[in-house]
């Protein structure tokens, strides 16, 4: 079978449709693209719009941080208010995200794609500890606390744009390799409740057939 060929992209179409991204979708792509760019290439970028002194790796992170500890820092940025960027709220900008908030929404779903990822083959209570972190702060917005990002509107972590279809299936696994039978099951419905309620019943099933078979007898009984 010959090899498919790359799809081709033509780079003023590409820039056109950049152009017409909002700023937290070019978040997004950037984002991206640091990662997946050599350090090369990286590099010459950079030093257009940084001074690469302030970019240097710090002694301590020479090498690069495990997942976790990226998790952990990041909540304590957040609960520290380091992402947190208010403007005058108006008739013609209600619609719109600060900086801070985009910046937080983008770092926020990328260690959640790097969760996903790590779920595949990496050590499950690590990753589920990761993963529990990152919800624990969905849990915080939801509360009713302005002091992590700032909503012009009606706020709530359904603004956040999680990929729940993508990331739950991989939180199953890990929790279900770390989880006692009720823990698995209330961990789920609770979840599912408070932010993927109608996607409810295909998560169950997924759930269940990831599951042990004690995991997935009290899983039906707290479904009930």
């Amino acid at each position: 079978m010959m090899a498919r060929k790359p799809i081709q992209i033509d780079r003023e179409k590409l820039r056109a449709e950049v152009r017409k991204l909002g700023i937290e979708c070019v978040f997004f792509m950037l984002d991206d693209a640091i990662e997946l760019l050599p350090p090369a290439k990286l590099l010459k970028i950079a030093k257009k719009y940084f001074d690469l002194k302030r970019l240097r790796p710090d002694a301590q992170k020479a090498t690069k941080p495990t997942l976790l500890t990226e998790v952990k820092r990041f909540e304590k940025a957040s609960l520290a208010s380091e992402y947190y960027e208010s403007f005058g709220v108006n008739s013609q900008n209600y619609m719109q995200k600060s900086t801070g908030t985009s910046a937080w929404i983008a770092e926020y779903r990328r260690l959640l794609d790097r969760c996903v990822i790590s779920a595949k083959d990496s050590n499950p209570a690590a990753v589920r500890e990761a993963m529990d972190i990152l919800f624990g702060l969905l849990n915080h917005i939801d509360k009713g606390n302005d002091d992590v990002i700032f909503f012009a509107d009606e706020g709530g972590s359904w603004q956040v744009g999680v990929d729940w279809a993508r990331v739950l299936p991989a939180w199953f696994k890990v929790l279900s390799a770390t989880a006692e039978p009720e823990e698995y099951a209330e961990r789920i419905t609770t979840l599912l409740s408070c932010h993927y309620s109608y996607g409810r019943d295909k998560m169950l099933a997924i759930a269940g057939r990831t599951a042990t078979g004690h995991q997935r007898k009290a899983l039906a009984e707290v479904a009930r």
